[in-house]
């Protein structure tokens, strides 16, 4: 699979910033992990496959707690989080990929 560039490539680093370097690197490191993650929950949607409370857990970077308390349904950033079922004394959720409309801007007047 190709993966698109997102021009966060170490080639942009500019040793002439002082210092900033190493702020940006650390910025375009959790940037990229970012993406990383939010690939994986298109990946898990796309392939619709179910996951345990604590896959979940690590994928939002929460506490389990805070997947199993939020109820059946709910959702986390681009997805729809359903819990599906349980399984001996593990609950699987499903994502699905939601699209996100823009809500209009105040300073757009219908017409």
């Amino acid at each position: 699979m190709v993966e698109p560039s997102l021009g966060l490539s170490a080639d942009n680093d500019n040793d002439s910033l002082g210092g900033r370097s190493l702020q940006w690197s650390e910025r375009r490191s959790r940037l990229e992990e970012l993406i990383a993650t939010l690939r994986i929950a298109d990946e898990l949607a796309a392939g619709s496959y179910l996951i345990t409370s604590g896959e979940l857990a690590e994928l939002m970077d929460v506490h389990a707690s805070a997947v199993t308390s939020r109820g059946e349904e709910w959702v986390w950033r681009n997805w729809q989080v359903s819990r599906v079922r349980r399984e001996s004394n593990q609950i699987l959720w499903q994502l699905e990929r939601i699209a996100i409309s823009k809500e209009p801007s105040a300073d757009t007047h219908p017409s």
